[in-house]
């Protein structure tokens, strides 16, 4: 079985994201959506409450497995055996940045291939970043997130 990780801070999932995680079944047997800690990018949402909007998110799909984690991605994927890291594409200004990563990963383990996916071009204006910034100021995001994610949001005071 042909395992991908797809690593990330989902802060929180987006339908990019959501986006990405489909694509990445259509070429995997499974899908390991690894929600990171990250501190340095300081969250909107606690770790807890970003895993379990994936976890909503993707309820519907076969093969989706997500998790938490605060290691080097690389090791978690060797925990999983899952020699692929999925990362996402929406626009040129984020290549460079995924590119230094994934020869980053590489060198840290040989045997990890990174596979970069662009979402649909209807979603590749959407980040976490410009979720976050809307709901400060309390705007709609229902056309940028999974249904079930704001849903979430709205019944969960998580932030």
């Amino acid at each position: 079985m042909k395992t991908a990780l797809y690593p990330g801070t989902f802060d929180p999932i987006t339908n990019g994201h959501y986006d990405i995680i489909e694509r990445a079944l259509k070429l995997f047997d499974k899908v390991v959506v690894a929600v990171a800690h990250n501190k340095e990018k300081k969250p909107m949402f606690p770790l807890e409450c970003r895993i379990e909007m994936v976890k909503l998110a993707c309820a519907h799909l076969a093969n989706v497995e997500v998790v938490g984690f605060e290691n080097l991605t690389v090791e978690l994927a060797k925990e999983l055996d899952a020699p692929i890291l999925i990362r996402g594409l929406r626009a040129v200004s984020d290549f460079e940045y995924e590119l230094q990563l994934g020869y980053l990963n590489r060198s840290l383990n040989h045997d990890i291939e990174t596979i970069y996916l662009m979402p649909r071009l209807s979603n590749a204006f959407v980040s976490s970043s410009s979720v976050r910034a809307l709901l400060k100021y309390n705007a709609k995001i229902e056309h940028i997130v999974p249904k079930a994610v704001d849903s979430y949001i709205k019944d969960n005071q998580c932030i």
